[in-house]
């Protein structure tokens, strides 16, 4: 049995992630703040699954959700760090609160989820430990400088696990969406003034000049876990229909 933490699995792109691990064959811990919405999502798994409730930036969160799997199923295989919000603004609107507010989740629960993942993986003979970036992690996106570090932030968390923990028989991946079809970018869709032309801006800035769906970041995540990627560690897998190489 291959077990795995998902989290910010309520919605969105950690909502088809757990789905389609699902469909791989893995038992899925869904993680995220809305029961309701995390119970509906065990409930469209085909493999075995389990809601836990988790307010990752909260002090101890990070370990008691990777102790309530290892309590649960006996061992951990793959962690994928999903969970996330964001913020606009530029390096001068930003207020401490600001950043600490969007560094604790992007960033600081990540990190302590990978640490605590890593102690328990090693007990098991290995892991994967994924985490979901951005392509705002790669490139500067105008006017959201704290939501682009912490995504940065991850890509270094992957290669400095990788270059750490490879001994241990974990590896590391960084997956980087592009802008995709979640329920927070609908939303900002259906807010603009003129929804259509917002939604028209947003899909030409990439050569694709259309948005991505979650279930395409799903199948990446998939693969980064599997036994197929074996070789594949330290690195970033981007899906963002070519907006970093415009």
């Amino acid at each position: 049995m291959k077990t795995a933490i998902v989290t910010g699995a309520t919605s969105g792109i950690g909502r088809a992630a757990a789905i389609a691990l699902g469909e791989a064959g893995w038992s899925v811990a869904v993680s995220g703040r809305d029961q309701s919405r995390g119970r509906e999502v065990v409930e469209s798994l085909e493999g075995e699954g389990c809601f836990f409730a988790a307010d990752l930036d909260k002090p101890g969160a990070p370990d008691q959700l990777v102790d309530r799997c290892m309590e649960h199923w006996g061992r951990l295989d793959l962690l994928v760090n999903n969970a996330g919000i964001y913020s606009r603004g530029a390096v001068a609107d930003i207020s401490g609160d600001d950043y600490d507010r969007i560094m604790d989740v992007n960033l600081r629960a990540a990190v302590l989820l990978a640490g605590a993942a890593v102690r328990a993986m090693r007990s098991g003979g290995g892991g994967v430990i994924i985490n979901v970036s951005s392509e705002a992690g790669i490139v500067a996106v105008p006017r959201q400088v704290v939501y682009n570090v912490s995504k940065a932030g991850l890509i270094m968390l992957t290669k400095s696990i990788t270059v750490d923990h490879a001994k241990d028989r974990i590896r590391a991946v960084t997956v980087c969406p592009g802008t995709t079809r979640t329920p927070l970018v609908e939303e900002a869709i259906a807010g603009a003034p003129d929804p259509a032309e917002h939604e028209r801006v947003l899909a030409s800035s990439r050569p694709a000049n259309r948005l991505g769906r979650p279930e395409e970041i799903a199948s990446a995540i998939v693969y980064a876990a599997s036994d197929e990627a074996s070789f594949l560690s330290g690195t970033e897998i981007v899906v963002d229909g070519g907006y970093t190489a415009a």
